[in-house]
């Protein structure tokens, strides 16, 4: 059955449907998001080629920028909020709040960008995005004559 989208012709293939919740949940634990038992990482935020316990290919993953968005949209409201309401109850000077809210901003955006990036790539594995579903990216495909 063909289905006609923006952006040209594309067949919809049957899938087993892949749960989208626990693979998120899995790579939010930097697991692999197939298997919940390999890692999902060989460095801080570059992921391994294969599962090394499923053989689940990652390497074709497109994170980009996402984790980092999500990231800063995250540590932006707990931070501005938190400051918002120390401010409204004690008045400190102004590198009392740099040395309070610089390190604080720095480690949380930190610790949060890997499970981000996990998380972002535990999605993409359950919805067969970006090569996750065996077939050729349309980005990464030749453009047609």
């Amino acid at each position: 059955m063909e289905e006609q989208v923006f952006g040209g012709d594309h067949q919809q293939v049957a899938r087993e449907a892949r749960p989208v919740w626990p693979a998120i949940k899995r790579g939010l634990l930097c697991r692999c998001p197939n298997c919940g038992e390999g890692k999902l990482f060989a460095s801080f935020v570059k992921t391994v080629d294969r599962c090394s316990v499923c053989r689940e290919e990652i390497f074709h993953h497109r994170a980009d920028d996402l984790p980092a968005y999500l990231v800063v949209v995250i540590v932006g409201h707990i931070v501005v909020g938190a400051f918002m309401a120390v401010e409204a109850k004690v008045t400190l000077e102004l590198w009392q709040h740099l040395l309070i809210w610089v390190p604080l901003t720095i480690v949380s955006a930190l610790a949060l960008l890997r499970p981000m990036k996990g998380g972002v790539v535990g999605m993409q594995w359950a919805l067969y995005m970006h090569g996750f579903g065996g077939e050729e990216d349309a980005a990464d495909a030749p453009p047609e004559a």
